[in-house]
């Protein structure tokens, strides 16, 4: 099932570092297969995935959000 969420765009220096998304409503996502013009920190952006239960990752830093769409508002 697929979510749209609003919001910013974070790095979080954890491990190698990773691609957060900090919703309108503080709830963090961590992004996977972003594309790179989506990897840009402050950037405010609303994303539409799906959250993955199916994957663990070294940040474990909420919620894992694969991406299927964005834009830039």
């Amino acid at each position: 099932m697929s979510i749209t969420v609003k919001g910013v765009i974070e790095r979080k220096g954890l491990g190698p570092g990773t691609w957060a998304l900090v919703g309108e409503d503080g709830e963090t996502y961590e992004l996977k297969d972003a594309p790179s013009e989506l990897k840009k920190a402050a950037l405010k952006v609303s994303v539409k995935g799906e959250i993955r239960k199916d994957v663990m990752t070294f940040a474990m830093i909420g919620p894992v959000l694969e991406v299927q769409s964005f834009e830039v508002l």
